[in-house]
């Protein structure tokens, strides 16, 4: 996406949210998502697969049956 397509952006977002906006504060936006847009067209050519991810799933454990609780004092 070019400048001109992510300053109308935020523009319309900006004043979709009712966020008052000023020229110099709209340009850092810009540039700020600029910047990430180019950090995630990197990402999206590095060669990984699912089995690459570093991170855990997360699996909460199962509590345990009512029998087996501690008892409350």
């Amino acid at each position: 996406m070019d400048e001109a397509k992510i300053a109308a952006y935020v523009g319309s977002t900006a004043a979709m949210l009712g966020l008052p906006l000023s020229p110099a504060r709209a340009a850092r936006v810009v540039a700020h998502l600029q910047r990430t847009a180019a950090m995630a067209a990197l990402l999206d050519t590095a060669p990984l697969a699912p089995h690459d991810e570093l991170a855990a799933i997360y699996s909460p454990a199962a509590f345990p049956p009512m029998d087996d609780r501690p008892s409350q004092l």
